[in-house]
């Protein structure tokens, strides 16, 4: 398959990269290369696939209506993947614009392109942030997420509900994908664990939000890969059992589908700095501190669709997965 992958010099998108280039898939990978953060790990992600003789890159906007359209037309996708996003919660109440711009205007192109050059499926990425006030847990994709407590969440909600439009109008497939806590080698700066990571190894406080008390769904990069890969290869089909008095969020009489990819196991956010310190061999200096705003207390996914309907398997602990990251981390911090 030929696969359009954006945010290709991503956590995500360099990772699923890879995966699709090995299996003996043709990527095109675009990416804005911007300075949310150091563009310089972006650059050592991508070396790890920008040679490929089945990968192509392109340094730019998926917002760029002009270009997105060109490539669209001249490139001719069976499948896209889009994880470009502006990301980061926080971020999303200093910076509000900025998710706009990417988050909706290029989620916007991104359709209008699959549209225009007939592209049959569509897999993007959405977030668990979209269950925001809910707390009935495990969260399912089947209840309503109609209360986002960020920017960043409500244009995640935004990109399923413009996604369900060009299922029904267009017959595209299109399936959402809400990531539970991503984490691994080759994560984002801003993400708790390298932020804990480079706090402890400077012997830095580290802010500790909730008092602690967060759980979190954390899912490791390889088995956010794993998840994505099966919906690739399984593109989304109208539910024929879909009744319209009791609509099921999750799907639709047109070819539409929301999954949760997550470890299915919440583990406290003390235990999880906890084997970051052991593997660190450095304990934190915390500073423990109210929740904050935008965030949520608890992630809790219930994947049961995407493991009885795709046959999904989380495989990697916290205990393995905070090894990987701390061994990468380490090495990094080396170069």
């Amino acid at each position: 398959m030929k696969i359009l992958v954006t945010g290709s010099a991503g956590f995500i998108g360099s990772a699923l990269s890879i995966e699709l280039l090995e299996r003996g898939d043709e990527v095109i990978g675009i990416d804005n290369h911007n300075n949310y953060y150091d563009p310089k790990l972006k650059e050592l992600r991508l070396s790890r696939h920008i040679h490929h003789s089945n990968y192509s890159h392109f340094r730019e906007d998926i917002e760029n209506r002009e270009f997105m359209a060109e490539i669209f037309s001249s490139e001719k996708f069976d499948c896209v993947v889009n994880l470009a996003a502006q990301a980061g919660v926080r971020y999303s109440i200093e910076n509000p614009n900025a998710y706009i711009d990417t988050n909706l205007v290029g989620f916007g192109n991104i359709l209008e392109g699959c549209r225009q050059a007939s592209v049959k499926n569509l897999v993007y990425a959405s977030s668990s942030s979209t269950y925001g006030l809910n707390t009935q847990q495990p969260f399912s994709v089947h209840d309503p997420v109609n209360h986002p407590v960020s920017l960043y969440a409500a244009t995640k909600k935004a990109n399923e509900l413009m996604a369900h439009t060009y299922s029904h109008l267009y017959q595209i497939s299109t399936t959402g994908l809400r990531f539970f806590t991503v984490y691994g080698p080759y994560d984002r700066p801003d993400m708790a664990l390298q932020k804990f990571a480079n706090s402890i190894m400077k012997e830095e406080t580290i802010k500790v939000f909730n008092y602690g008390n967060h759980r979190r769904d954390f899912t490791y990069i390889d088995d956010i890969v794993s998840g994505i890969l099966k919906v690739i290869d399984n593109p989304a089909v109208p539910n024929s059992n879909w009744n319209s008095s009791i609509p099921d969020p999750a799907s639709s009489s047109a070819p539409y589908r929301i999954y949760n990819i997550g470890n299915n196991k919440p583990v406290n956010l003390m235990d999880y700095i906890k084997e970051l310190e052991i593997n660190l061999g450095k304990e934190a200096k915390k500073e423990f501190l109210p929740i904050q705003p935008g965030d949520v207390p608890d992630t809790y996914a219930d994947i049961s669709d995407l493991v009885n309907e795709l046959g999904y398997k989380p495989k990697i602990s916290v205990c393995d997965g905070v090894k990987n990251f701390a061994d990468w981390f380490l090495g990094f911090k080396k170069l």
